[in-house]
């Protein structure tokens, strides 16, 4: 019996020595890939990419210390692509039938230039809408929720236009939103208030208030409650159990990486203070640092569709700027949209993928110099004065 206790307790020690962070990497694709050709193209580069990747960020002692706390981590051999190409072909197909009937009535370079711009943008729009993105962004909640349930971490690899779902996601599907704080700000309803504190909930999101009844999102994006007292007190009942239904798992996001990402183009509105739900993005910020996540943007300076997503910045800049107050920062945000990529501007924007040598070498020194930005002194001070000369001279 002895023998059998002192077996189980040595089990047990070096689990707890052993334990780390085991994490999953999910890719997202990008706009025009719908037909067989495009969609074996991107599954063969992931593939083919996802090894290099995994081997260059498990075996770098600079990404345990900054990204994991010196915690031993695993990134799965098996990679999750996350294909939502098929969703938009039946309406692709009904643009390039409406474009054929024209061949005959335009001019040969006016239908080509037609037809290449059906193929490269019509994802990208098409995605943005809310009624094709929710569907989108609930089936990849569920792949999220699956594996945390089987305790590993996610992170989220959007390529070009999804890079609006990875997006869509944070803003929509994490947990970052404290009813009272938003009570306070955007209700002048003192019974509500009241209400609220009396009964407080755990953390939502977006999603959940809309699916519980408590809100919806108005055609100019303003979160509105319903003022109906019995409704109001119905929905708000049901919050937590919604919560849990339509939002991602607390820790269940390690971060997001972001590539050949034309996001600010079509989110142009994203810093505007004069739309409300962007308002949001605040406290998503707030919830990514004092969470321990990380989103990382990263472009290569040849591919004419990067566009920079954010100012590099420390945490209480951040915070100064937005107005919301950042305790215990751990995570990190950051950008470098100047990554050499060795392509012409023609090829830059899907060459990501088969660069297996550029592109996971400038992940990597781009995620441990975002968090280095945050916290290391002696290199957030000499970044600071580098960024300081290069807006003096924007």
């Amino acid at each position: 019996m002895k023998k059998i206790l002192l077996i189980l307790g040595m089990m047990l020690f070096c689990s707890a020595v052993y334990a780390g962070q085991d994490l999953r990497f999910i890719y997202i694709n990008g706009s025009n890939v719908n037909d067989e050709k495009m969609y074996k193209w991107w599954t063969e580069s992931v593939e083919k990419f996802h090894p290099v990747l995994k081997k260059k960020v498990e075996k770098d002692k600079k990404i345990k210390h900054w990204v994991f706390k010196d915690e031993t981590f695993t990134v799965e051999e098996e990679p999750v692509l996350f294909y939502w190409g098929d969703k938009s072909k039946a309406d692709l197909d009904f643009v390039q039938e409406s474009l054929l009937s024209s061949k005959n009535l335009s001019s040969f370079l006016a239908y080509k230039f037609r037809d290449v711009l059906t193929k490269f943008l019509h994802d990208a729009i098409w995605v943005q809408k809310s009624h094709n993105m929710r569907p989108i962004l609930n089936e990849l909640n569920e792949i999220v929720k699956n594996e945390h349930t089987q305790g590993r971490q996610s992170v989220l690899f959007g390529y070009s236009a999804g890079t609006f779902i990875t997006f869509q996601y944070l803003l929509n599907k994490v947990r970052y939103i404290d009813l009272i704080d938003l009570a306070k700000i955007y209700s002048k309803d003192e019974t509500a208030i009241k209400f609220i504190e009396e009964h407080p909930r755990q953390k939502t999101c977006l999603n959940a208030l809309e699916d519980s009844g408590l809100a919806v999102v108005s055609a100019d994006d303003k979160l509105v409650f319903f003022k109906d007292r019995k409704h109001f007190k119905e929905s708000y009942d049901k919050l937590d159990e919604t919560t849990e239904l339509v939002c991602a798992p607390n820790n269940s996001i390690k971060g997001v990486i972001n590539f050949a990402s034309p996001l600010v183009l079509f989110y142009s509105d994203i810093s505007d203070p004069n739309v409300e739900l962007t308002n949001y993005n605040k406290y998503l910020l707030k919830h990514i640092f004092e969470n321990d996540m990380f989103t990382l943007n990263i472009n290569y300076r040849e591919d004419p569709l990067g566009f920079p997503a954010i100012k590099n910045a420390t945490y209480e800049q951040l915070a100064a700027k937005t107005g919301v107050n950042i305790t215990n920062p751990e995570g990190m945000v950051y950008e470098n949209s100047g990554v050499w990529s060795g392509r012409s501007f023609a090829f830059a924007h899907t060459s990501y993928y088969s660069a297996r040598k550029i592109f996971p070498r400038a992940l990597r020194k781009n995620l441990i110099n975002g968090y280095r930005l945050q916290y290391d002194e002696e290199y957030r001070a000499k970044e600071l004065k580098k960024l300081e000369k290069e807006y003096e001279q924007l």
